[in-house]
């Protein structure tokens, strides 16, 4: 629960810190102190030391150093509770964040680094623990291709807001936006464009392997995603034989969906799945697999679930866990699957049925989460298919009570989606995540009982002047009162 300690009997609680996301317990407690350039940070790992020591320059300006006997310590403490849980506490004489696991203590760094955005760190003590063990964030390069570094920036957005998932749509009608080795027309023909009809682009095995160590070391865990059986007209366009007529279309460079579809019944197609999906999964680091599943109308049920379920067994023959959209559940799944809530203008079954089999449940809500979708008409860039949405559309809302019969014990967790049909540049990502991935990173971590938008919008506000620092092209929501 969180709490905040008053001045005395009949005092108004202190407002809350500007914290995002903010943690389960908060309690203010003396006093406490001004960072200084020279000050020294201990920690048991050198990478989470060096992540203060780099953040804090990154934030504040303060130049920190790695050393013994530091005023900023980090310590493993087993008593701490659950693998991203910490204790954070600050006085006068410098700053101490305990966690079990080095996870743990990364999480609370984050805290640290938004507690002395402006070099003083008030007295204070957090206990904290995610809500949800999946907080996730979609990225689509396959729309529109984003280079490495592009990647490993949205890594850090993501990595400052305690999120823990990166969701990378490789694949899709526009663009095959990841090596396959011993099937190097996937990226040749289906790598070469995009939406629009751009350079397109593609991850070498080696840089799509950079990207999960680059994840990794932020406690993110890529999970990829290989769209199947529709969206698949860059296949198709790369390998005449995944075509039931054995004729590959043109690439394509639309925003159409729904049209394409890998020829079921084929033993080409399943053994371009079993390649395609073993290929992948050996070069993930991370336990799961995605293979879509969504908006396919060129198959019958039947003809969907044989392909769909030939997809799940070349996943877990792989011993990894499959992570497909909603529609996946009316197939038979795996043990261990989680399915992905996004359609909310149609009804839920999907998803009902899936959690019968036993599978767990990822909230994406498109009219909540989807952050491709305009903030209001003005917007210059996004789509409106599932309404625009505001700030406080993506923050007020909970998860347990979106769909009957599905409640918080078989949430795995919350990721938002930022698909990229109008996403052309970097800047156009930012602009269109913040401040909305704050918003959704809070739903995912701060219990329920203790979320407002008013507090939160106080709270987001200042710390916007670090997105200033960071360069980030973010929406001045009106929603927000902005320094």
């Amino acid at each position: 629960m969180i709490s905040v300690t008053s001045c005395g009997s009949g005092t108004p609680a202190e407002p809350q810190l500007s914290l995002v996301p903010y943690p389960a317990s908060v309690t203010r407690q003396g006093e406490g102190f001004t960072l200084a350039s020279g000050d020294v940070v201990t920690a048991p790992d050198a990478t989470i030391g060096g992540f203060v020591v780099s953040g804090v320059l990154a934030d504040t300006g303060v130049e920190l150093a790695l050393g013994a006997g530091g005023r900023i310590k980090l310590d493993l403490d087993a008593a701490q509770a659950g693998p991203e849980g910490y204790e954070l506490t600050a006085d006068e004489n410098g700053a101490r964040i305990s966690a079990a696991t080095v996870e743990g203590l990364f999480r609370g760094v984050q805290t640290l680094r938004q507690l002395a955005r402006d070099r003083t760190v008030p007295g204070v003590r957090i206990s904290d623990r995610p809500r949800f063990r999946w907080r996730g964030a979609m990225l689509d390069v396959a729309r529109h291709f984003r280079p490495v570094e592009d990647v490993k920036r949205f890594i850090d957005l993501m990595a400052a807001y305690k999120l823990n998932v990166l969701h990378l749509h490789l694949t899709d009608d526009q663009g095959w936006r990841v090596a396959i080795p011993g099937r190097p027309e996937l990226t040749e023909v289906g790598g070469s464009t995009e939406v629009g009809g751009g350079p397109g682009g593609f991850y070498t095995v080696e840089q799509y392997m950079d990207i999960a160590a680059y994840a990794g070391l932020r406690f993110i865990t890529v999970v990829p995603e290989i769209d199947l059986p529709g969206h698949t007209n860059a296949a198709l366009a790369s390998l005449p034989e995944l075509n039931c007529d054995g004729v590959a279309p043109e690439p394509y460079t639309g925003i159409k969906v729904g049209f394409s579809a890998l020829c079921p019944g084929k033993p080409e197609t399943e053994r371009f799945l079993t390649k395609v999906l073993t290929e992948v999964a050996l070069r993930t680091v991370g336990p799961y697999v995605h293979i879509g599943g969504d908006e396919v109308e060129k198959l019958s049920d039947a003809e969907y679930a044989q392909i769909v379920e030939q997809a799940a067994h070349a996943v877990t023959a792989n011993r990894k866990q499959v992570v497909a959209w909603q529609e996946a559940g009316k197939t038979a799944l795996p043990p261990g699957s989680l399915v992905q809530y996004w359609q909310t203008n149609g009804g839920p079954e999907d998803v009902e049925r899936a959690v019968a089999q036993g599978a767990r449940v990822i909230m994406s809500p498109a009219s909540k989460v989807y952050l491709d979708m305009k903030y209001d008409d003005t917007t210059r860039i996004g789509q409106t298919w599932a309404g625009t949405t505001e700030i406080d559309d993506a923050y007020d809302w909970d998860p347990a009570t979106l769909i009957d019969g599905v409640g918080e014990d078989r949430i795995e967790g919350v990721e938002m989606a930022l698909w990229t049909e109008t996403v052309v540049t970097l800047d156009d990502v930012e602009h269109l995540a913040f401040p909305r991935l704050p918003a959704v990173a809070e739903v995912a971590w701060t219990p329920q009982g203790e979320r407002s938008f008013d507090a939160f919008a106080a709270r987001l506000a200042p710390i916007a002047t670090v997105w200033d620092r960071w360069g980030v092209d973010y929406h001045r929501s009106p929603r927000i009162t902005w320094p």
